[in-house]
């Protein structure tokens, strides 16, 4: 079991829900014996289902096992870093844990990423073998990265092989001009010769808390990308303190709706790990589509929908939604970004789930903190919850990390717990900033309150300095949501010759809405200070997101780089 500190220092204990202990057993264990034990379990149970066809767990543990054998005649061993980049689909549960069961590190590649950024990714990780899929809009990327020093080897999927046959049939006649053709070389292994060789002979040894099991690049709290260090230890912790979280789930009956990438963090601990531990038939999509997830909630009626706030906002404006069923519905846990409280409510309303935010960030496998789904009386508007089992939460002073704030204060939140990284890889300047006294600082900013809940104001970082004053885009775009007309919004600060620093808000309105600039500066008068109101306001159809489909400020904030460098204005000032 993991040590943990006696639950009597807790301040936030007492108001833990009633079906949970801060102190819940965390057992560290190989991530793969999650599957292994669903496999037992659940062997007939539908595992994966990816537009129609279905994958048992039987089948799917089959799989792994004779891809991992495959990956230790490649050269894989203990602590060797092999990339995947793949859409969602049922190669990718296929490869983590076929990679994690051969010994190997598992380096998560995003498929929209430019061959530059992958090759970089690449080299900093030190991948010599890459599994990706036939289809143009990916592989010639991969492909490009096999005139780099370190990439040798690329393992295929055939995108025809995740289909029915039907399905199958159909993508390789109609969908010709969208399959890349894969040479026949000591380059490139087809999945169906990878998984030629048998099961898998020798299992290495895993040391949960020291063993590698995921190099999961993030921007980290500063900089430029970095590789988080996450153990088999963990990832299997952060597993079961979810599962602890949410005792009503019932094991082998659960659907999961995958929609957000596996290549994200929180969509691989929350939708992959959560999905296989509790034996969950987990429905993938490669990509979010407003009307195909729609058709997949009504059609295939999944219980639980793991989220980012732009998905559940663009669910609550979408058209004809009444015609959809979606009570299957019956929790969502919310990370990623803010969850604001007018998108959460009206959610709920349509829904009749529970959706409650959690807050993480990659550097803790991810998950620190949740609302309690169980007990609404505890709900606490924009409050990112208390910390899950096993967690200690402390806010730190912004001018002294060494100083712990006082209760209501603001501060820069600290977390510890075994869910936290080792570290970055092969970056000892920046573990020296981002740990102290062990504790891991995760450059956000907010307070806790006499209950314990913890509620954040943003990011160090985002943090806009007007006047000498601390102003905090999350504050601004709260008050902002509270327009009946908002869809979306996100606040950036741009240079202000007066003030240094102005906010400025880049805002999308819902269908058919319209206000006025006017209109809303009145609106927020009563809502936010002077010095928050933003200065600059500017209407969109669409604001950029990334894959994950949060809201891009870094987007935004290259723009307005972009606009000042040419010489253009940033736009016209507010009333």
């Amino acid at each position: 079991m993991y040590a943990s500190a006696p639950s009597t220092e807790l301040a936030w204990e007492k108001y833990y829900p009633s079906h949970i202990s801060w102190d819940h057993p965390l057992t560290p264990k190989p991530l793969y014996s999650f599957l292994d034990e669903s496999v037992r379990k659940f062997p007939d149970r539908p595992a994966v289902d990816f537009m129609g066809r279905k994958f048992s767990y039987a089948e799917i543990g089959d799989l792994v096992e004779r891809a991992a054998e495959g990956f230790r005649q490649l050269g894989v061993r203990k602590g060797a870093r092999v990339g995947i980049c793949l859409p969602n689909c049922p190669y990718q549960v296929v490869s983590f844990y076929a990679i994690l069961k051969a010994g190997g590190v598992v380096v998560n590649f995003n498929p929209l990423y430019t061959p530059r950024e992958l090759a970089s990714q690449a080299r900093d990780a030190g991948v010599d073998i890459m599994v990706t899929i036939d289809v143009e809009a990916v592989y010639p990327k991969v492909r490009e990265l096999l005139n780099d020093a370190t990439l040798k080897r690329v393992v295929v999927v055939r995108m025809q092989d995740c289909l029915s046959s039907f399905k199958g049939m159909l993508f390789s006649a109609f969908k010709r001009k969208e399959i890349s053709h894969i040479p026949n070389d000591m380059q490139h292994v087809p999945f169906s010769k990878l998984i030629s060789y048998g099961k898998l002979e020798h299992l290495e040894p895993v040391v949960p808390e020291h063993d590698l099991a995921v190099l999961q690049y993030t921007g980290g709290t500063t900089g430029l990308p970095k590789g988080a260090m996450l153990t088999h230890g963990n990832l299997a912790a952060n597993t079961q303190q979810i599962m602890a979280w949410m005792p009503d789930l019932r094991e082998g009956e659960e659907k999961i709706l995958g929609v957000l990438p596996f290549f994200h963090v929180f969509a691989m601990s929350v939708v992959l790990n959560l999905g296989v531990a509790v034996g969950a038939e987990m429905i993938l999509l490669p990509r979010f589509e407003l009307d195909q997830v729609l058709k997949t909630l009504h059609k295939k009626r999944p219980t639980l929908f793991p989220g980012v706030p732009t998905i559940y906002t663009a669910i609550n404006g979408a058209k004809d939604l009444k015609k959809y069923d979606l009570s299957s519905i019956s929790y969502c846990i919310s990370g990623g970004a803010p969850l604001p409280v007018e998108v959460k409510r009206e959610f709920e309303r349509l829904t009749g789930c529970v959706l409650v935010e959690g807050y993480g960030l990659t550097e803790a496998s991810p998950v620190l903190t949740c609302n309690p789904l169980n007990n609404r009386s505890a709900d606490k508007a924009g409050a990112i919850g208390l910390p899950v089992p096993g967690t200690r939460i402390e806010m730190r002073s912004l001018e002294d990390p060494a100083q712990v704030v006082r209760v209501g204060e603001k501060g820069e939140l600290c977390a510890r717990g075994p869910q936290v990284m080792r570290g970055y890889w092969e970056r000892p300047e920046e573990n020296e900033r981002v740990f102290v006294d062990g504790w891991l600082r995760t450059a956000d900013v907010g307070y806790m309150d006499e209950d314990g809940y913890i509620f954040l104001v943003d990011r160090i970082k985002d943090m806009i300095i007007c006047s000498g004053f601390n102003v905090y885009p999350r504050v601004i775009e709260e008050a902002i949501y509270l327009h009946p007309a908002v869809a979306q919004v996100a606040v950036i600060g741009v240079p202000d010759a007066y003030r240094g620093e102005s906010p400025k808000a880049f805002i999308k309105l819902r269908e058919g809405a319209s206000v006025t600039e006017k209109e809303l500066t009145d609106f927020l008068e009563e809502k936010i200070s002077r010095i928050e109101m933003p200065r600059f306001f500017e209407f969109r159809s669409e604001l950029p997101v990334t894959m994950i489909g949060k809201l891009s400020k870094k987007a935004l904030q290259e723009e307005e780089e972009a606009k000042r460098a040419s010489g253009e204005a940033v736009t016209k000032a507010s009333a």
